[in-house]
């Protein structure tokens, strides 16, 4: 027997990894294991390399609850360690052994494959711990089997004892603040979580509690103990679709995959991307592109990081650019560096590289797709929508590739990038001023009269509704030379597009004011002003507009940004059309009807936008039934 002190850079090393060195304490299950892996792995390693002669057998990753003896323990049957080993890389924590043996066997094929990660990983047992016991037995032919236990403090004994199984127990003696790791549901969680996809077979069994029994060896409570474990269940699939050459895999695995990773997500994805990159970093994984619509925060943490298929984080906003957080799916690299908890991502080149890389794949994907089969990603087009201008907003270089695949959808559901719409609207959509205006309605339903009107004069309509549309369009200004965006409510249709100067109004100027200050009298001053407009007789008597910078700062303000919400109230203006009959006849009626018709004109207007609500909706259809009468 041994006994000795841990070789640590201050004696209260174990308060330190209890509290502080891993953000979640459930984290000590996935370092166990992952440890465990590892032995497994490298036994493989050995024995492809001649250095391991031995009977590898099954090798598997137990995970053992005894909750009567308040007990978890890991055991795998991979290499083992002897004293000499345990003193060296347990007890002398500041040595990595992960380090050295990865320096040691450099260059060779499969190295790069071990986890490898001794000492601190080891020591996050202690969180959860009262006593841990390592019992081990080294793949060299005659070792001897040892235990090492200690109780937290920097004293430990190490002992021989018997061991038949090559490989290595660490078993658990959980303490009384951690009680929800004896629990058979928590552990299923925490495996399910970190070691889904773990390379080695993990395998999580229960040992039974005491029991009655007239038969058997009795305990000193007269009980029987059936040591026995429970039928194991497997919990994880060594080989996860990621880690398999795209060539291999075909569309049902991918989407069967899919259900793995998200078993309770029913609606099938767009499309995939298979990350499969060796040089100048190890990067592999696949994408998968969900249907967004309306919400860009609902997708999000749904990427999974590993490395080496141990699960790190679904937090990757530091691994691929903001607007890539919407998809799905895995991304395994051992070439992201983590801190000593593998909890949190530090920023360094391989990691930008990484980033910029998995953004071309993505914008290479889609620029394949639409020139392949354009009708196919016209199909897609709305679900991609959202994802493609979050890209366009968010980064650069995604932005200048999607500039040949971006669409936009016209009121006759037919589809354009901007330069081929912009070619084809010019000859008629082009102002006074040189500048193409491109008119849009985010529903031709509720702006049906607007675009009827617009399209009877030969003009394209687009469609655009999301929840990105006025910041998106906004850059698509600036982007492109000579051209603008202007929803069709935003002003009578001869000034949104603005050809010549403006038509004559039938009306003086003193029935203009007087026709003005009747319709002023109808409505909210504090919501609408009144405006004399000279336009067509054929066009509406009066349209209710809102100005396009007001509604697009106000709009883009609800989204974020802006920072003019408050400042722009909700204004509208009332465009009273000088020329139309109808509006020239209300001179000729009494003062009490010239308000009456005013009001009826108005609240006509109103009701066409939606806007008429509550009693003034009730009152105007009173006197509309009374006028049928």
């Amino acid at each position: 027997m041994k006994t000795g002190q841990i070789h640590v850079q201050t004696e209260n090393i174990f308060p330190i990894i209890k509290k502080f060195l891993y953000s979640d304490h459930e984290i000590f299950l996935r370092e166990l294991v992952s440890n465990a892996v590892d032995a497994s792995q490298k036994l493989k390693f050995f024995a492809k390399n001649g250095e391991f002669k031995g009977e590898m057998g099954e090798l598997k990753v137990e995970v053992i609850l005894d909750k009567e003896e308040k007990t978890l323990t890991i055991r795998d049957r991979g290499i083992g360690m002897t004293a000499e080993e345990i003193d060296k890389y347990i007890n002398q924590i500041a040595f990595s052994g992960a380090e050295e043996f990865v320096e040691k066997y450099k260059g060779t094929e499969g190295v790069e494959q071990i986890i490898g990660h001794f000492g601190l990983g080891f020591y996050s047992a202690f969180m959860v711990s009262e006593k841990v016991q390592i019992r081990t037995l080294a793949r060299h032919d005659g070792a001897q089997a040892v235990q090492w236990e200690s109780n937290g403090s920097p004293e430990y004994t190490i002992t021989n004892i018997d061991k038949i199984d090559r490989g290595t127990d660490i078993v658990m003696y959980i303490n009384e603040d951690s009680i929800e790791f004896l629990e058979k549901n928590r552990i299923e969680e925490v495996l399910t979580k970190y070691c889904k996809f773990l390379p080695i077979p993990i395998v999580f069994g229960t040992k039974t509690e005491y029991i009655d029994s007239p038969e058997g060896e009795k305990d000193e409570n007269d009980k029987v103990k059936r040591v026995a474990i429970e039928v194991e269940n497997q919990v994880n699939n060594p080989e996860p679709a990621w880690t398999k050459a795209p060539v291999d895999l075909k569309q049902e695995d991918y989407d069967s995959f899919y259900r793995e990773l998200y078993p309770m997500t029913f609606e099938q994805p767009l499309f995939h991307i298979h990350l499969n990159v060796d040089y100048p970093f190890n990067l592999t994984g696949i994408l998968y592109f969900p249907k967004i619509k309306e919400n860009v925060e609902v997708q999000r943490n749904k990427i999974n990081l590993y490395s080496n298929q141990v699960f790190i984080t679904d937090s990757v906003a530091e691994i691929v650019p903001e607007f890539l957080t919407l998809l799905h799916g895995v991304i395994d690299s051992p070439d992201i560096p983590l801190n000593v908890s593998r909890s949190y991502l530090q920023s360094d080149g391989n990691v930008k590289k990484i980033s910029s890389h998995i953004t071309k794949k993505v914008s290479d994907k889609l620029a394949e797709m639409f020139k392949n089969d354009r009708a196919d990603f016209e199909a897609k087009w709305d679900d991609l929508q959202v994802f493609v201008q979050y890209g366009t907003l968010t980064d650069e270089k995604f932005a200048e590739k999607a500039k040949a695949f971006t669409l936009v959808k016209t009121s006759e559901g037919k589809y354009y990038t901007l330069e081929e719409l912009k070619e084809k609207v010019a000859p008629l959509q082009t102002d006074k001023n040189n500048k193409v205006v491109f008119l849009y309605t985010p529903s031709v339903e509720e702006h049906f009269t607007f675009v009827k009107k617009a399209k009877e004069r030969g003009y394209e309509v687009l469609e655009m509704n999301g929840p990105l549309v006025p910041h998106w369009i906004s850059k698509m200004e600036q982007a492109m030379e000579n051209i603008s965006f202007t929803r069709v409510d935003a002003d009578t249709l001869d000034k949104l597009i603005s050809k010549s100067d403006e038509i004559p109004s039938k009306l003086s100027k003193e029935d203009e004011e007087k026709l003005k200050g009747i319709f002023e009298g109808v409505v909210s001053k504090d919501k609408f002003t009144v405006q004399m407009e000279s336009m067509s007789s054929d066009e509406s008597p009066i349209l209710i507009t809102q100005p396009e910078f007001i509604r697009r700062m106000m709009e883009q303000q609800k989204m974020g940004g802006g920072g003019f919400y408050g400042a722009f109230p909700e204004m509208y203006n009332l465009v009273v059309n000088a020329n139309h009959p109808t509006i020239e006849a209300i001179l000729t009626k009494e003062s009490a009807n010239q308000t009456e018709n005013a009001k009826y004109l108005a609240d006509l207007a109103m009701l066409s936008q939606g806007m008429l609500k509550g009693e003034p909706l009730d009152a105007f259809i009173e006197k509309s039934l009374k006028n049928l009468n």
